[in-house]
């Protein structure tokens, strides 16, 4: 069963039923996401992320069979239901194993007293589960990041924009955030939402244009509540991504993780920088951390197979990246780093079959099957068909996606012009440049001195 490394107080809650007759569908995803933050941060909870919860919505499955999924000991379930500004839920804790109720509830509040309620469940799960809370936990329980709920409404549904990724929900969310912050301008959950749209922008920005109003954002969000762990994260981030900070972004995120232990996101990110400076093994093990807490989630599926791959173990990545494929066929970017392993196998005619998949040209950090193709013909010795399928890519996105370009390069053997690529991408800040150290496509030519003096720019000598 999924059960071998349960802890005793581990936890899922489930999504809310949204019951007939309520006026706001919106408001109950939101009570539950900040009902999971707040037990997230109690270090003796293993709570799974909401990401993976949500995939029940409307499940037949038994609790048992969740809990078995999940690897979980208990579950909230609950139903909600507002009525003008009334808002009626009744919520209960289940043993998974034997499919008892813990604990119930049956709560009955004026909208505007939504984060009294939120903290009231909260309290009450933590209780029914026997947690014992640290000084700061308890006073975490009962935090607020706005009193304005017309704004705390409009940050949410920026939030379900942002989780779409493309570049029409990018548009929505920045609108809605931006709404929030007209109602509160001290709403520190909203800049934090701005600054996540510019990390990973779909905005048809350089990195060069987009991180520094990420930072700002950030910054912003920070500076009215400096231990805001979606904002913290972000400046993370860029520390490793931008600013080549590996050691400054090792430090916060471990912090990060002290405060937030059920936090996959950070997880995911502390294991990929352990990864990029050479402690493959440290870092697959934090990623597989973050797979614990989101185990129906696209990214850490995805990002565990690609550690296996960067670690060089591709039957482990070609296994792992072919399940992420099975439980989530839309995120294409599994197909990159798929294809990729099949060509360290020498498995061309499967590589190519997995490439031909992706979009052959798309903004998304670079899932463009022009290039992945092109790279596989050089592989299979057939120069000219790869400078036949280079040619397809537009110039301005060459321009901006130099990194690939570099690997087709290496497939021809031309080291100088991929060199040239990677000093381009360096210069653009591009954002694949976080793992050129651990990239196998570059094996060829790490020994290069050029290759070295890249490296030690980038502090990954």
């Amino acid at each position: 069963t999924g059960k071998q490394n349960v802890t005793h107080k581990s936890i899922a809650i489930l999504p809310f039923k949204v019951m007939t007759g309520s006026s706001e569908d919106n408001l109950g995803a939101g009570i539950v996401d900040d009902i999971v933050s707040y037990l997230s941060k109690i270090k003796e909870l293993d709570v799974k992320s909401n990401q993976s919860s949500k995939q029940y919505a409307d499940t037949k499955k038994s609790l048992k069979e969740i809990g078995d999924e999940l690897s979980v000991t208990s579950l909230v379930t609950g139903t909600i239901r507002q009525i003008g500004n009334r808002i009626h839920i009744s919520a209960q804790l289940i043993d998974t194993e034997t499919e008892n109720t813990i604990w119930s509830e049956q709560y009955d509040k004026e909208v505007v007293q939504v984060f009294d309620l939120e903290t009231e469940v909260a309290t009450q799960i933590v209780n029914a589960l026997k947690a014992k809370l640290t000084k700061q936990e308890q006073k975490d329980l009962s935090k607020r990041y706005t009193e304005n709920v017309e704004a705390y409404k409009l940050y949410r549904k920026g939030r379900n924009f942002w989780g779409t990724r493309t570049k029409e929900s990018y548009d929505s969310a920045d609108v809605y955030y931006k709404k929030a912050i007209e109602l509160d301008p001290d709403y520190p959950l909203a800049y934090a939402g701005l600054a996540d749209l510019y990390t990973f922008n779909q905005k048809g920005l350089s990195q060069l244009e987009a991180i520094p109003i990420a930072r700002e954002y950030a910054m912003k969000a920070l500076s009215l509540d400096s231990t805001l762990t979606e904002a913290r994260t972000t400046i993370a981030f860029i520390q490793f991504q931008f600013d080549y900070d590996w050691k400054g972004a090792k430090q916060a995120l471990q912090k990060i993780i002290r405060d937030n232990p059920n936090y996959p996101i950070a997880h995911i990110y502390y294991g990929s920088t352990l990864l990029y400076t050479g402690k493959i093994k440290e870092g697959i093990n934090e990623i597989k951390k973050a797979l614990s807490l989101d185990p129906l989630s696209p990214v850490p599926n995805y990002v565990l197979g690609r550690s296996y791959y960067y670690a060089h173990e591709y039957d482990s990545a070609i296994v792992q990246i072919q399940k992420a494929i099975t439980l989530f066929p839309n995120f294409k970017t599994s197909y990159v780093t798929l294809g990729l392993a099949f060509l360290q196998k020498e498995l061309y005619a499967k590589a190519i079959d997995t490439f031909s998949k992706l979009p052959p040209l798309t903004n998304d950090q670079g899932n463009s099957g022009l290039y992945m193709l092109a790279y596989s013909y050089a592989l299979t010795g057939n120069l000219t068909k790869a400078k036949t399928i280079l040619e397809k890519v537009p110039n301005e996105f060459r321009l901006q996606w130099p990194l690939f370009s570099s690997y087709v390069y290496v497939g021809m053997g031309d080291t100088d012009a991929a060199l040239t690529q990677l000093e381009y991408a360096y210069e653009a800040r591009a954002i694949g440049m976080v793992f050129v150290k651990a990239e196998p496509v570059l094996d060829p030519i790490k020994n290069e001195p050029r290759f070295k003096a890249l490296m030690k720019k980038m502090n990954l000598e």
